[in-house]
Parts: C-alpha cells; sequence; structure tokens
C-alpha cells in the first residue's frame, strides 16, 4: 500500500509492502537543498527522494531462523507500524510458553531514512530475539524533513499507548499470538543511532514529573533502556567528531551527521537544542539529579564519531547518580552491527547481543 502526503509528495511504506518504492525520478523538481549521497535527496520544492539504498524485506523471512514475525498496523492516520519478533513456538499454544520481556525498538538512519523492514534490521532483530529471548516490537515512525522532530517522539509515544491497550485485553487472538507472548510488565525502550536518541527521550518523558507518565502507561512496566551509538550533537565539536578518521563509505561522517539534523530538528533550532544535546541540557539547570531515569545501558562503538559524546553522556547520567553502564566495541564503526558483514562486526556484534541479554535478564528480575 502506498500513501500520498501532501505537501510535500512522498510515498510512505506499509506494513505489507516487501519490497522499497523509489520515488519518482527528481529531474522535474529543480534546485537541490539538501542531500546525503545515496541516502536522501531534498529539492527545494519540498520533494524528498530516498533512493532503495538498502532492500525491504516481507517479515515472513524470519521463520528459517527460528523466529516469528508480523506487522502490525498501528495508526493508519500517520502510517505507524511495527513488525513484531517472538521466538517460534515449534508447533505448541502460546499458553505452554512462559512470557518474555518486551524490547521496544526504534531503528536508526538520522530520524530521515531507514524502516523496520530493512533487511539489516530485520536481521539483527530476529537474531536479537532468539539470542536474547525476548519479544521485539520494531517501530516504523514517521521520518523528517516531511515530519521533523518532535513527530518521532509523538510516534513512540503513541506506540506505548497502543501497548498498553493491548496489555489490557484479556485473551490474545489467533492473529496476535505475540501478544500472549509478551510479559507487559517488563517493557525495555530501545534503539539503535537516531533510534535510541528516540527512546532515551521516550524514556525521560515517562520518568519526568515524578513517574506520572509512566504510572499512566500501566499495566506496562519500563525496565529500563538500552541505546546503541545513541545519536547526539552540539555545536561544540568533540575530539572523535574532529579527528575521527572515517572510512568513504561509512554510514556517520561529520557531514552526514551535520545535515541529518538539519533536515530533523525543529526549523531555526540549532544543534544545541535538548532533543541533539542532553548533555548541555542536563548542564544548564535541568536538575538531573532530582529526575528518575530508567537504568541505562548505552553500547559505543571506538571507531564512531559520536564516541566521545557518547562517554560524555555516560558520564553526566554516572555523576548525576543515575544508574549507567556501557560497553565499548573495540575496531568498529557506527552500526556495526547492521551493516557490516566484516569477521570482527560479526564477533562484535554477538558480544553485543549478549550484553544486551544480560542488562535485560538482571533488570529484569
Amino acid at each position: 500500500m502506498m500513501t500520498q502526503r501532501r505537501p510535500p509528495p512522498t510515498v510512505t511504506l506499509a506494513p505489507t509492502t516487501a519490497l522499497c518504492i523509489a520515488n519518482e525520478p527528481h529531474q522535474s523538481h529543480g534546485p537541490v537543498a539538501a542531500e546525503i549521497e545515496g541516502l536522501i535527496r531534498v529539492f527545494k520544492d519540498g520533494f524528498v527522494e530516498r533512493p532503495p539504498i538498502v532492500p525491504c524485506v516481507s517479515s515472513s523471512l524470519s521463520h528459517r531462523v527460528g523466529v516469528v514475525s508480523q506487522d502490525t498496523m498501528i495508526d493508519r492516520f500517520t502510517d505507524v507500524w511495527a513488525r513484531f519478533y517472538v521466538p517460534a513456538l515449534q508447533g505448541r499454544p502460546c499458553s505452554k510458553f512462559s512470557k518474555l520481556p518486551l524490547v521496544v525498538y526504534f531503528h536508526g538512519g538520522g530520524f530521515c531514512v531507514g524502516s523496520a523492514a530493512w533487511s539489516c534490521y530485520h536481521e539483527f532483530l530476529a537474531r536479537l530475539t532468539l539470542k536474547a529471548n525476548v519479544c521485539i516490537a520494531s517501530v516504523n515512525y514517521r521520518l523528517a524533513p516531511e515530519n521533523r522532530l518532535p513527530a518521532a517522539y509523538e510516534d513512540g509515544f503513541l506506540v506505548l499507548k497502543w501497548l498498553k491497550q493491548q496489555a489490557l485485553l484479556s485473551r490474545s487472538s489467533p492473529e496476535q499470538c505475540w501478544r500472549g507472548r509478551c510479559d507487559f510488565s517488563r517493557v525495555f525502550l530501545a534503539g539503535d543511532s537516531a533510534g535510541a536518541n528516540i527512546a532515551h527521550n521516550l524514556g525521560a518523558r515517562l520518568a519526568s514529573s515524578n513517574g506520572f507518565e509512566a504510572m499512566s502507561m500501566r499495566p506496562l512496566g519500563f525496565m529500563g533502556t538500552i541505546l546503541v551509538q545513541p545519536f547526539f550533537g552540539g555545536e561544540e565539536r568533540t575530539g572523535s567528531e574532529k579527528n575521527m578518521v572515517q572510512p568513504s563509505r561509512s554510514p556517520l561522517s561529520l557531514a552526514t551527521a551535520d545535515t541529518y539534523w538539519r533536515l530533523a530538528l525543529p526549523t531555526g533550532a540549532d544543534r544545541d537544542h535538548y532533543w541533539c544535546n542532553p548533555v548541555m541540557a542536563y548542564g544548564k539547570g535541568s536538575k538531573l539529579e532530582d529526575t528518575t531515569l530508567f537504568p541505562t545501558l548505552v553500547c559505543i562503538s571506538e571507531k564512531d564519531i559520536l564516541l566521545d559524546r557518547n562517554l560524555m553522556f555516560c558520564r553526566v547520567l554516572a555523576e548525576a547518580g543515575k544508574m549507567v553502564e556501557h560497553v565499548v566495541y573495540e575496531g568498529v564503526g557506527h552500526a556495526f552491527q547492521v551493516l557490516s558483514k566484516s569477521d570482527i562486526s560479526q564477533s562484535r556484534r554477538e558480544e553485543m547481543i549478549s550484553h544486551i541479554r544480560s542488562f535485560i535478564s538482571r533488570q529484569s528480575i
């Protein structure tokens, strides 16, 4: 199903679509206002083109790895949907299995590109489901610049409210057997890159107002956040942003990051906006010490330009007495766990999955 948005014209992937759809050729749209080569081209007339650089795959492809996945529309007005992953039942009914923690996952892509149907995310999350023994809801949220922030945050909150309603239902339908597998009292917010930014901001919102927002979501119980290479920024450059040499095919150079922020932040905002630079916000009297945050795991890549900014984020949280732990994965760069097939990346990916599983297990007790 394709949905035509006005303005500007663009194509939105629906959950039943098996392949990514390229927008119409750009020749008729005039000058280009912003571009990240191979990923996104924004024209001055408002038209947005996203070449299908990563194939999208059907949810059925996960069956071969011992995981069942299913796409579910959450809000037809915004086209927000989610792909649910659960370990395969092996022919037995849902009632014969103990319920599993639910990880609500947000994909990366600088808020501007990406899909829950991208093959790289489908493969990674299917493996995480199996190895960590969890259920996962992979959220397909609205993208910038058509929908600038806070649209992605609003979509995340909408998904949580929808999950609350699912948790209140008395029984699981055959079409939504995943519901019967989820322990809604053990929910983790997670994501990589821009998706980790979304997870952090959702967690901060839920923990604000003395936890009133989190209490309003009951019976959902939030146990922690898992941030993989969280996409943060700032006007002042860090050492790794200035000096970390990136290969030509790196998914995140400094210029790429700047373009993403320019397209995603509210018009007129700079990179010190608190959605981009939480460290600065926490240092400007937001009373982080008095704010309750969920226990947090931060997964950091040694060769990522975000290295220093991610470490700084962890340090600020720790100094404020928050429960935060981090792991630095040596020899790998940004998004290695989904985009690289090298031996070292595959090895580090398994380490990451092991760390995530351990964190979920410890916080679920």
